[in-house]
């Protein structure tokens, strides 16, 4: 991943409405959900959540399929991926180093 592309994705990210989006979606895995399904479940309006899902989609952090006359959005693991390993790439001046557990950071998140 590029420098370019990371500031691209965490800038989508850097925003409530789409974080909220976008953690929707890597919970629901890789089956994704109608934009329907997010707007109710986020309480978004639906004019609001489309370009909210255009950012995401140009940050490349997730992907769009038709299924009959629905769009279905999926969260894209190899953009999320990607943005992970370019930012963890030179830890701990490229020695190994303890990689925390994520119930442990999920907990002093949530504090």
């Amino acid at each position: 991943m590029t420098s370019t592309a990371a500031i691209a994705a965490l800038a989508a990210l850097a925003q409530e409405s789409r974080l909220a989006v976008f953690r929707l979606l890597v919970q629901t895995g890789p089956e994704g959900m109608a934009a329907t399904k997010i707007a109710e479940a986020l309480a978004i309006a639906p004019s609001s959540l489309s370009f909210h899902l255009k950012e995401l989609a140009h940050a490349n952090l997730v992907a769009a399929s038709k299924a009959g006359r629905s769009i279905i959005y999926s969260a894209n693991y190899a953009g999320m991926n990607g943005l992970l390993a370019f930012l963890t790439e030179n830890c701990c001046a490229g020695a190994p180093c303890c990689v925390p557990d994520i119930t442990t950071l999920s907990k002093e998140t949530t504090t």
